[in-house]
């Protein structure tokens, strides 16, 4: 996995592979958006609904937590071994949204992920057990590995998603 050796680092690579992933759905037609094509597990909407949905469940769990509420990961009523239903719950809260209306929410949802980041110390961000839902699992990541897993990793595998779609199409 990706390290980083500071928060600006980690901001900076989020912003790259953000901007990187969002910009392959400029090329592609609104008709295509919910096309699931053979050999891609995703439509265009469902790629960036998914990345909308875990954004989102982040920043969540944290606001959560600081305000004194109880913090379920991933999610109530979804468990870690079965992602699926909660994935086709990001769809069915996205569905009814446009391409265009898609790429905007997403580019809010990392503008505001940036801003939550930016209020993080470095040590907050890169220390063990700071936050109880970073530390909810075995591993205890730090926020930052959490962050990683569900930021710049699926922005750089999604991509490859999107332009195989686009091939097949």
């Amino acid at each position: 996995m990706q390290e980083y050796k500071s928060k600006e680092e980690l901001i900076a690579e989020i912003k790259k592979t953000a901007d990187a992933f969002i910009m392959e759905f400029d090329s592609i037609e609104e008709a295509d958006k919910d096309k699931i094509l053979e050999g891609v597990d995703r439509s265009p909407a469902q790629m960036i609904a998914y990345q909308l949905g875990w954004m989102n469940l982040l920043m969540g769990w944290d606001r959560d937590e600081l305000a004194g509420k109880e913090v379920v990961t991933p999610a109530a009523g979804y468990k870690w071994n079965r992602l699926g239903g909660l994935y086709e719950s990001f769809y069915r809260q996205y569905e009814d949204c446009t391409l265009c209306g898609l790429r905007g929410l997403y580019r809010d949802c990392v503008a505001a992920l940036i801003q939550w980041l930016e209020l993080f110390s470095e040590e907050d961000l890169f220390g063990q057990e700071i936050r109880t839902w970073a530390s909810s699992t075995p591993s205890k990541w730090p926020i930052w590995k959490w962050v990683h897993i569900n930021t710049v990793a699926p922005f750089k595998t999604f991509r490859s998603k999107v332009r195989k779609w686009k091939k097949l199409l």
